[in-house]
């Protein structure tokens, strides 16, 4: 069994970049989001940074943040999907985030560990490794 590392997830769910389909573990959601979270708080600071030195008008880490988030959104909603797969539920939970409270639902989906064995969406993605 081998082990994929933090980076091997994070590359995994850009490697899977629009796939919706399937199952991915917790530790792929959470690396992802851990490395997401950590990359839009240094593109804050970067910007932030370069509005104060250039005396700017603050459109810099605005726009810094928009293209950031642009770019990561498909790979987020797939891996997100992918979880809700691997605890037997379907991708459409997320639409739950459309209404205020929805998103601790899916965070409650995104902690509970995955069904053991194949389900409906797949085959269990910790015996691939």
């Amino acid at each position: 069994m081998t082990r994929v590392g933090p980076i091997g997830y994070w590359l995994g769910c850009y490697r899977k970049y629009a796939t919706f389909s399937g199952r991915a573990r917790r530790a792929e959601y959470w690396w992802f989001t851990l490395f997401n979270v950590i990359s839009y708080a240094v593109l804050l600071t970067l910007g932030l940074l370069i509005d104060y030195l250039t005396e700017g008008n603050g459109i810099g880490p605005g726009l810094l943040i928009f293209v950031y988030l642009i770019g990561v959104l498909l790979p987020s909603l797939a891996v997100a999907c992918r979880r809700l797969h691997d605890v037997g539920q379907s991708g459409l939970w997320l639409l739950v985030t459309l209404i205020p409270g929805g998103s601790l639902v899916i965070l409650i989906f995104a902690v509970l560990a995955g069904n053991p064995g194949p389900n409906q969406y797949g085959p269990d993605p910790r015996q691939a490794y």
